[in-house]
This record gives structure tokens, sequence and C-alpha cells, in this order.
């Protein structure tokens, strides 16, 4: 696979460390502030893999649907513009796969949180909150992560309804999540999600160690972009449409 990186930052370069660990070639890299003796030429890239920053990612989108090229796109904090990217890439006939976290434990994580959710939702006394744990460097607050990991309670616990991510102001209403974020030096990326009741707690977590997990992700996420035709594709064409990685996951375990 011929991958072009689009940026190349801190998990630009663990990508590009993964990428070829995996046999894949490095054709491109294109990052205005990096420079690694790699040449801008992302037409020549089989698929584009896209760490950048909220306000350049649906720019990096609309070029990747300019050149017919695939992309992965790994930044958070865009997403108020997913449709119009959606709707570029469906008329355009591109291909987008993105997600809020490509870390396979962290994906595995959100359908362990679902089912937890649906098995505790008929027992009122068991309420449920969280919190995400990132470095300061983070541009984003509350984490897309964490934002997927509600997202996914909420479709399984009919009892809670809504979210509250910033600090309570009084009594919390009984159909709301509290889920909070704290910034703090260098940690990768910690979730939790806490069921309590009067008798006893039940958490389960999530704890990054390193950004390789994000990087290993985005691979495999990339390899199946373009390896595995979509029907009535010829084979070595890449899949068309729009993706998330949970169709990754879908097509590995059903």
């Amino acid at each position: 696979m011929k991958a072009g990186l689009v940026g190349y930052g801190k998990m630009g370069k663990i990508l590009e460390g993964v990428l070829r660990g995996r046999g894949h070639d490095i054709v491109s890299v294109t990052d205005p502030f990096e420079s690694c003796g790699i040449p801008s030429q992302p037409e020549k890239a089989d698929v584009l893999i896209e760490f950048t920053r909220p306000d350049t990612a649906f720019d990096n989108i609309a070029l990747a649907v300019s050149l017919g090229k695939p992309i992965v796109v790994g930044t958070t904090g865009w997403y108020e513009r997913l449709a119009e990217a959606s709707a570029a890439v469906e008329s355009g006939g591109a291909s987008l796969l993105w997600a809020t976290n490509f870390s396979l434990g962290v994906n595995l994580f959100y359908r362990i949180a679902a089912h937890a959710a649906s098995v505790m939702d008929p027992f009122d006394e068991y309420d449920v909150a969280g919190f995400e744990v990132h470095h300061n460097k983070k541009a984003d607050s509350p984490s897309g992560t964490a934002e997927t990991l509600v997202k996914q309670v909420l479709s399984s616990m009919k009892r809670k309804k809504k979210v509250l991510w910033d600090s309570p102001r009084g009594k919390m209403a009984p159909d709301t999540i509290h889920y909070a974020s704290l910034r703090v030096g260098s940690v990768p990326g910690t979730h939790s999600l806490v069921f309590d009741s009067p008798s006893d707690t039940i958490e389960i977590s999530h704890s990054a160690r390193n950004r390789e997990g994000l990087a290993s992700g985005a691979a495999l996420a990339a390899e199946w972009l373009v390896s595995c035709p979509g029907p009535g594709q010829p084979a070595g064409t890449p899949r068309r449409g729009i993706f998330t990685m949970d169709d990754v996951l879908k097509d590995m375990i059903g």
C-alpha cells in the first residue's frame, strides 16, 4: 500500500513507523510546519491518512475528494462539518473513514460499555457517570472518544436521555449523565464509566499507554479501506462511501 500522510506531528511520525513496519510505503507527507524529506505528492498515494487539527480536517477531506483518493481521518473536534464532508464525499464518489478514536482497544471498549449500560438499565438504583483524562496539549474537550462513549451509553440505557459535560449547577436530573474532562501533564488518554448504587460501585475504563495503538488502528483502517472493494466493485478498488471504525470491526468480529 502506498500511503500519504496528511499531518506530520507526533501522530504522523508514529504512524510513519507503524506503516513501514507493516510493509507499506510512505509516498507523500503533507505538513506546512514539518519536513521529513518526503515530498507532498498526495496524488501518488493509494490512501491518505490524516491527523492534523479540527480547523484543517475538512479542507484535507476536500483535497482527498478532489484527487479521488480515499482518506482516513483521525483528527477529532471537526464534526460540526461532518454532514458537509459526507455530502462532498458521496457526490464525488469518494471514500472517507473517520473515527473519534482508532485504537482497537477503545473500539472494543465502546461495545463493552454499550453492553454494560443495557445490563444496568433495568436497575434504577445504579446511576451512571464518567470522566476522561488527557494531556494538557489536547485541542478539544470533551474528547471525541468521550462523546462516542456517551452516545453508546445513551443508546443502550433508555432511562438516560442527555449528557452534561460541564460542572453541575445544582442537583443533577435523573435522566442526565455527567461526564467530566480533565487536562493534565502528558496523559495519552483515559476514559472511565462508573455505575454507582447505594451498595456498591462498578467501574470500567480504558487507559492508553501511548499513541501507537491509535496509529495501528488507523493503519488497519487504511488497509481495510483500500483492499476490500464494496459490492459490485472490481478487486483492487477502494470501498466507496462513508465509514467508521465500527464498519471495520463488523467485518472482523461480526
